[in-house]
């Protein structure tokens, strides 16, 4: 099989977006444009990948990190001059390239390689990957001869009244012999409105050498959207959205609206697993069968164990066990670890705090910087005061611990294994196994006293 190599265009700023963010790192479902299109592109059989940066460059180069060598495009000439900068790297080589825009985050391997395929098969030196568009003003149009291969290549606004009406339509996508491009990119002009020098001009000449130019037509459309704007953003985003939705669904996930479920493309999610609207899937997350997500959570870069459920909660950067209940309203941040069948109530907030098996903690506390054992029952109100204006500090909470509501832990300190802290105790010191701590100040009740005060207030003229 000949050697395959492709090329990322993704030098231009994108000025149509409007934003300060260059246009190929704008993300579509968490995932930056120019990442998607690498990503189709690596599960292909490629000898190299060179994506050509300009503006942005040294972000572009950080998103895609080993994913790809680059080349700069120091001035933004045209796609032609773009493709061009690639030449030290790829002229001398035999095989195929293929040019890709790294604005067309909806491309998938599976139309790539087809594309490829049918080059080979057609013996062609060029193929253009073209679809049927619903309405193709504005694109450039292909024009086929009887044979099926590409006749023309016409810009709309160059084109006759008949051809006007074809819709099948040049999307941008390209492959090439390797050599016959660069050899070809030689003589590619810039002798139009704009001084710049174009990659399709590439198909005409290959054409006037006698060369065979075809076309590969692919069945959607919709993949084939370039972004621009944040129009065409928006649409890429939904198109995206229902894609992979679609593909979870196939799996044996429940989506109960997938309209509003947002799942990034790298979030894996077991069969049986059942996520109701409003809920956000991000990052490497991964959910294991049986778990209920939702409705209106989000979950970062987190593992939810099987049969766990989550409400109304965000959780980030953590590992939630078995049988474990989140919410309503918890807030579990990162480095949170979360043991089987326990339970994160409402208005519960947990930051970088392992729990234990069957542990609780029920409603409106903050456990930070914390270990805590299993079997452990943490009361309403509970504050581990982890933090002195300078330093973290830890608070270790044993096994069969039973704290009572309104305790304030002051770390650094150990409540020992099956203990008790009494209610609104503000616990400094450590406290040993089985004992009850109090730490509150005696209560004392003066009679008539909230009377008298009514009478004082009474004979001085107040109501």
């Amino acid at each position: 099989m000949k050697k395959r190599y492709a090329v990322v265009l993704a030098a231009g700023q994108g000025t149509r977006m409007k934003s300060s963010l260059y246009k190929v790192l704008h993300p579509v479902m968490g995932r930056p444009m120019v990442q998607h299109v690498v990503d189709q592109l690596k599960k292909l059989d490629l000898e190299e990948i060179i994506t050509i940066v300009g503006f942005g460059a040294e972000k572009v180069k950080d998103q895609l990190e080993n994913d790809s060598q680059f080349v700069i495009q120091a001035e933004q000439l045209g796609t032609g001059h773009a493709v061009l900068q690639a030449e030290q790297l790829l002229r001398n080589k035999e095989g195929t390239t293929v040019v890709v825009c790294g604005d067309t985050p909806l491309l998938t391997n599976a139309t790539l390689q087809a594309l490829l395929n049918h080059h080979d098969q057609a013996g062609a030196v060029a193929t253009i990957l073209t679809a049927k568009a619903p309405d193709p003003t504005g694109y450039g149009r292909v024009i086929r001869n009887e044979a099926g291969h590409v006749a023309k290549n016409v810009e709309h606004k160059d084109a006759s009244e008949v051809e006007l009406h074809v819709n099948e339509i040049n999307t941008g996508t390209y492959c090439f012999d390797n050599r016959a491009l660069f050899q070809a990119l030689q003589e590619v002009s810039n002798d139009n409105a704009q001084g710049e020098y174009y990659l399709p001009d590439v198909i005409e000449i290959l054409k006037d050498q006698g060369e065979i130019v075809t076309a590969y037509q692919t069945d959607d459309f919709e993949e084939t959207l370039g972004v621009n704007d944040r129009i065409a953003l928006s649409q890429a985003e939904q198109s995206m959205k229902k894609r992979i939705n679609n593909q979870h669904m196939r799996n044996g996930v429940s989506l109960i609206d997938p309209v509003h479920t947002y799942i990034s493309p790298s979030v894996g999610i077991d069969q049986d697993v059942t996520i109701h609207p409003g809920s956000i899937l991000s990052g490497n997350t991964q959910i294991k069968s049986g778990a209920i997500i939702g409705p209106n959570s989000e979950i970062t870069d987190c593992i939810i164990g099987s049969d766990s459920i989550i409400k109304q909660s965000v959780i980030t950067n953590s590992v939630i066990g078995q049988r474990v209940q989140v919410g309503p309203y918890a807030h579990i941040r990162p480095q949170t670890k979360i043991g089987n069948d326990a339970k994160i109530g409402n208005f519960v907030e947990i930051k970088k705090t392992a729990i234990g098996d069957k542990s609780k903690v029920s409603h409106l506390s903050y456990i930070g910087d914390a270990e805590v054992g299993s079997n452990v029952n943490v009361g309403c109100g509970t504050i581990t005061v982890n933090y002195d204006g300078a330093n973290k500090y830890v608070t270790t909470i044993e096994d069969d611990v039973f704290i009572g509501c309104n305790a304030n832990l002051v770390a650094p300190v150990t409540i020992g294994e099956g203990s008790f802290v009494a209610a609104g105790s503000t616990i400094t010191k450590d406290v040993p196994r089985e004992a009850l701590s109090i730490a509150r100040a005696r209560q004392t009740n003066k009679e008539e006293y909230a009377k008298k005060m009514k009478n004082a207030k009474k004979a001085n003229g107040g109501s």
